[in-house]
């Protein structure tokens, strides 16, 4: 059996217990869709048993209101080759529609696998912020492009940009 073959394998197991673990999560708690987090990845080399790049984010609770948000996401599993960039978009899932401002900054870990050739795909379940209360979209989609094959453990840090404040205040039970 190829290496190809076999990371195939390894990230399509990744994929399933990564979508099974949110479903426990919403069984056991009631999370609404409270806005989306859009984060751009630095581009760099992947090491064998993971990476760690630089984010840049903002999450969209309403319209015409927007956070921002810096930090880092990692890795840990397979991670061979190079990516130049990539965009990830998450549906913000938590206890209620009405986050504080700041609310997503915390730590988050979960389940990811992607594979690059040119252009990519990858898919990321992430839980944590605030309480551990907030579901990052039990599945992300995201794009990249560079040579890359991923699948893993991957943990994420947010913390509020306060240098860049909100676009416009959130309106209250609007979302």
């Amino acid at each position: 059996m190829g290496l190809a073959r076999k990371l195939s394998i390894a990230a399509a197991v990744v994929m399933l217990i990564a979508l099974a673990r949110p479903v426990v999560y919403a069984q056991q708690n009631v999370a609404v869709r409270s806005g989306y987090l859009t984060c751009h990845e630095a581009g760099g080399w992947g090491f064998i048993f993971g990476s760690s790049h630089e984010i840049k984010c903002s999450y969209a609770m309403q319209k015409g209101y927007t956070e921002y948000y810096t930090g880092s996401i990692s890795k840990f599993g397979v991670d061979i080759g190079y990516t130049e960039s990539a965009v990830i978009l998450w549906v913000v899932l938590a206890p209620t529609t009405d986050l504080g401002e700041g609310a997503l900054a915390g730590h988050y870990g979960g389940a990811t696998a992607s594979a690059a050739l040119g252009l990519g795909a990858g898919a990321n379940v992430l839980l944590g912020g605030f309480k551990n209360s907030i579901a990052l979209q039990p599945l992300s989609v995201e794009g990249q492009t560079g040579l890359n094959v991923a699948a893993g453990i991957e943990e994420m840090t947010l913390k509020f940009d306060k240098r860049k404040p909100p676009k416009s205040p959130p309106a209250k039970g609007q979302n």
